[in-house]
């Protein structure tokens, strides 16, 4: 991942977006899914590394299969037909009730093309903010065609998060080497707001500081006064343009299968309905 240029991964995740929110079928979702997997592969990023993202992800999977698509059935309205076959046809037993449950097949097969279209969707996007270097964000949006202000606002945005985790941390190795406890902290939640000053103040502070010095460093160079050039270089090698063929080949195949042959539409296969005989 290292040896392809950011604007290429930008593009084929986008490509890859297009063309897994264009279809339903579980042929091409799972084709789709191969594909994120190898992609994600590439980066040779660990579950620590990147396991507060896919906790966010995971959450969401959550609430939009277990709680919008298998309990309530909202999430599967305009997609799956009204009906179907139950998955429960004549209740099932819990805690010595007969509890009948209204889930059919074709939703819970639903549920499934939607694990395999976000899970896809999120190997590809998650990839970038672990992989991808802070420095390369506002070259990589500026030589795609954005503004250079929207560029370097954008890249900012996208940088402030890691900055104030790392100012938190060294804050607060700072203030545990003056004495200040953190881990036993007691007393009500405006007890514990008034104690955890120390802590919070000095990094307010310092992000209000940090983004006047950027502010101002602006300014004095005349940002957005013309078009700029940028320190990180960007340049297009054989691989890049592998992936940027490949890319265009996914977008424009999915749409194409999807919206003028139409084989997108939501399919479910005889071997599921076997499954529940």
């Amino acid at each position: 991942m290292d040896h392809i240029d950011p604007r290429a991964r930008w593009i084929f995740s986008f490509a890859f977006l297009i063309a897994a929110t264009s279809t339903w079928n579980w042929m091409f979702l799972l084709a789709y899914f191969i594909i994120a997997i190898i992609w994600y592969r590439l980066g040779n990023t660990t579950w620590k590394e990147t396991r507060s993202g896919w906790r966010l992800v995971l959450f969401m999977l959550f609430m939009m299969i277990v709680i919008n698509t298998i309990i309530t059935g909202g999430g599967a309205g305009g997609v799956v037909p009204p009906g179907g076959q139950l998955v429960w046809p004549n209740g099932f037993n819990l805690f010595g009730k007969t509890v009948h449950f209204g889930l059919t097949i074709e939703r819970l097969w639903f549920a499934i093309c939607q694990i395999l279209r976000v899970l896809g969707i999120s190997m590809n996007f998650i990839l970038i903010p672990y992989t991808m270097d802070a420095r390369s964000y506002g070259a990589t949006f500026s030589s795609l065609g954005m503004p250079d202000k929207l560029a370097y606002t954008t890249e900012l945005a996208i940088r402030f998060i890691p900055s104030l985790a790392r100012n938190f941390s060294v804050t607060m190795d700072a203030q545990r080497a003056r004495g200040f406890e953190l881990d036993d902290i007691k007393g009500g939640v405006f007890s514990k707001i008034g104690t955890m000053a120390p802590l919070i103040i000095p990094v307010t502070m310092n992000a209000i500081l940090s983004s006047e010095d950027i502010a101002d460093a602006m300014d004095l160079r005349g940002f957005g006064q013309g078009k700029r050039t940028w320190l990180y270089e960007l340049r297009y090698h054989r691989w890049d343009y592998v992936v940027l063929g490949f890319s265009a080949l996914l977008a424009i195949g999915g749409l194409v299968a999807s919206y003028v042959f139409h084989m997108g539409d939501f399919i479910v296969p005889q071997f599921f309905y076997k499954l529940f005989a």
